[in-house]
């Protein structure tokens, strides 16, 4: 593998390009890695069958999603053009009527209005206007919104951010992934500015349900261990930007190719370095939801790796990270080293998990991974109930003695989808499409608790109590 892990003390890494069958099942019955041609590990042999059998499990859901990955985005773009091609003709009555008449409306896949699956399943556009800057709940309840329209085209965007919120649109992004050798991150960055303030959002976006590529990257377990900082997921480090041939030089060493487009975390720092340079009071803000969120708590780890004044001016300026459905990004001592460093640069990081969400507990917690979360986590309940907490409940999701509560907490999230309108207004209905994901919830539970609607609840519902700073950021 072309890849200089000079950058890491230690590392474990998965192709699933280059397994053979055969090679692929020995790994189940032999510690030798080193004759593995699928992985690259700093060490030979790994004696825990329990890691041999995760490493094979990682790589057939990745080489299966590589085979797939066309027919899923063929279905994606099926079901997404089907359910615009309902609402661009005002229902499906509508549809049918325009198609008697012969005059359908087809929608733009680029348009202001074409909402992507995740928009279909809650389509609230306009921010909660009682909530004002301000508020502590202010910055929590923009950073949700902008992660749920970050999974929407850039005309979309541009729209909702100029037109609806009244805001500044400075762009929307697609990066490059040297690993999987294509632009499979996105980003946007929008400017709330006003007297009193002047706040940049960063808002990742994150795994789209259609996108094999950003799927590959969530089940990618590869690491790598970074002396005196601690072992890092490797799916999320290659999406933000690390560099096949490199890892993370310095930004004055790194190299951009004109040919594609950038890396995320070059390109987004040297947007932020020029735009914090023309006011001395702006501050960022950096947001995303599910894959999203491990990349915006990556993004200040990787300015700590690197040294010089424009590092220093970006985390000095950084006002806050805010996650939602975020996944674990690191072992303890990762976890360690970052809320070191952000108690020392005064930089809040609130991870929000509502309810029974499966994804803020993988990758596992256990001796195998040894993936662990860190920071403030906020956990809110299916009454939108919020508890600080070091850990959610049911860490590690899959627990035979959580399975029948679990899915009575689902039942009632069911029975909420038809009450919460008239306890709480219109702004809070839920579609018959997000109501179908309730149902699989009964099967799955934790499947439909991971989508922005409950995210988007919790941070305009919850108290906002929970906001005001610790200690050690007065």
């Amino acid at each position: 593998m072309a890849c200089d892990k000079g950058f890491s003390c230690t590392y474990m890494l998965l192709e699933p390009k280059d397994v053979g069958f055969f090679d692929l099942i020995h790994i189940l019955f032999s510690n030798n890695l080193g004759r593995r041609r699928f992985v690259d590990s700093s060490e030979e042999t790994e004696d825990d069958f329990e890691r041999r059998w995760l490493i094979f499990l990682s790589i057939v859901v990745q080489k299966l999603l590589q085979f797939v990955a066309k027919p899923m985005a063929t279905i994606g773009w099926g079901i997404e053009m089907c359910l615009n091609l309902i609402s661009s003709n005002q229902s499906l009555v509508g549809l049918i009527l325009n198609f008697l008449r012969g005059k359908v409306i087809i929608p733009d896949k680029d348009s202001r209005t074409f909402l992507s699956f995740i928009g279909n399943l809650d389509k609230r556009v306009e921010l909660d206007k009682s909530i004002k800057h301000g508020d502590g709940r202010y910055n929590a309840a923009l950073s949700m919104m902008a992660s749920k329209t970050s999974y929407e085209n850039a005309f979309y965007i541009r729209t909702t951010v100029d037109e609806h919120w009244k805001m500044e649109f400075l762009g929307s992004y697609d990066f490059w992934n040297d690993y999987q050798g294509k632009a499979t991150t996105q980003a946007f960055m929008l400017r709330d500015r006003s007297d009193d303030h002047d706040t940049i959002v960063v808002a990742f976006r994150g795994t789209e349900p259609f996108d094999a590529d950003a799927w590959c990257s969530d089940f990618d377990i590869s690491w790598y261990q970074l002396e005196g900082v601690g072992r890092i997921h490797g799916g999320f480090m290659k999406s933000l930007g690390l560099q096949k041939n490199v890892g993370w030089p310095e930004p004055e060493e790194a190299k951009q190719d004109d040919s594609r487009p950038a890396l995320a975390y070059y390109a987004i720092r040297d947007m932020l370095k020029k735009l914090l340079l023309e006011n001395d009071k702006a501050r960022f803000i950096i947001t995303g939801h599910s894959l999203g969120g491990a990349l915006a708590i990556l993004f200040p780890a990787v300015l700590t790796f690197h040294k010089g004044r424009d590092s220093d001016l970006l985390l000095e300026r950084l006002e806050g990270v805010y996650t939602f459905g975020q996944p674990r990004v690191g072992d303890k001592d990762f976890g360690q080293y970052m809320e070191k460093k952000m108690i020392e640069h005064k930089i809040k990081y609130f991870r929000f998990v509502y309810g029974n969400d499966m994804v803020p507990r993988l990758p596992y917690d256990d001796k195998a991974l040894m993936f662990k979360h860190f920071g403030t986590c906020l956990y809110y309940n299916r009454k939108y109930e919020v508890q600080v907490v070091p850990e959610e409940p049911n860490k590690n999701y899959f627990s035979p003695k959580r399975a029948i509560p679990m899915m009575i907490n689902a039942f009632g999230e069911l029975i909420r989808s038809f009450t919460i309108p008239y306890r709480l207004g219109p702004n809070y209905e839920e579609g018959l499409l997000f109501k179908m994901f309730r149902l699989m919830g009964l099967v799955m539970p934790g499947a439909s608790a991971h989508c922005p609607q409950d995210y988007v609840n919790s941070t305009r519902l919850g108290s906002s109590h929970v906001f005001l700073p610790p200690k050690h950021y007065l």
